[in-house]
């Protein structure tokens, strides 16, 4: 087989892109942040974290009440709820950042850190979501809860129909939360 200049300079080219950054945690994300600059997730090693896809217009959202109540609960023992807004889910979601901000802190009090809208399903998915998708867990509608260790590996995942308020959530946060860091 005989390689020409261009396909040797088309070799070399492929040879210099640089690869994607491969990610072994959850906490190797960053996301714009609803109230501006990043949520930078790296900032949470060492703590738990619940990792929500959000919807303002979706028949969870008095799940909301719940995710605060439980970020309020156990934030001094290093847990935190982070709520990533998507419209992926039978558009429901409003359409702007500043709509989706001023309905959290209007109508639920949400004081946990939140995401600009994200898409979290399919190939446009954002890095996090693909990084989850990864290790297994898709979300499958609005509100599914994504549960990360201190380490940053995925510990859980709960469906939308499954309440923050519950005594299951409640004790895998515990659980998670009790559990030695390495």
């Amino acid at each position: 087989m005989r390689i020409t200049g261009m396909k040797c300079f088309l070799a070399a080219l492929i040879l210099l892109l640089p690869l994607p950054a491969m990610a072994d945690t959850a906490y190797d994300f960053a996301l714009p942040s609803l109230d501006g600059g990043t949520l930078d997730l790296s900032e949470r090693r060492g703590q738990v974290t619940l990792i929500v896809n959000t919807a303002s217009l979706c028949g969870f959202t008095p799940q909301y009440d719940g995710l605060q109540a439980l970020h309020e609960r156990y934030a001094d023992q290093g847990f935190a709820v982070v709520g990533i807004p998507s419209n992926d889910f039978g558009g429901q979601e409003l359409s702007s950042d500043a709509a989706v901000k001023d309905f959290c802190e209007v109508n639920f009090g949400i004081t946990f850190p939140m995401s600009t809208i994200q898409e979290v399903t399919g190939r446009d998915a954002t890095p996090l979501f693909a990084w989850l998708a990864d290790e297994g867990a898709r979300p499958r509608w609005n509100f599914t809860k994504f549960l990360i260790g201190r380490d940053g590996a995925l510990i859980g995942t709960f469906p939308s129909q499954a309440s923050p308020s519950s005594a299951r959530m409640r004790r895998a946060v515990e659980a998670a939360l009790a559990a030695p860091t390495s």
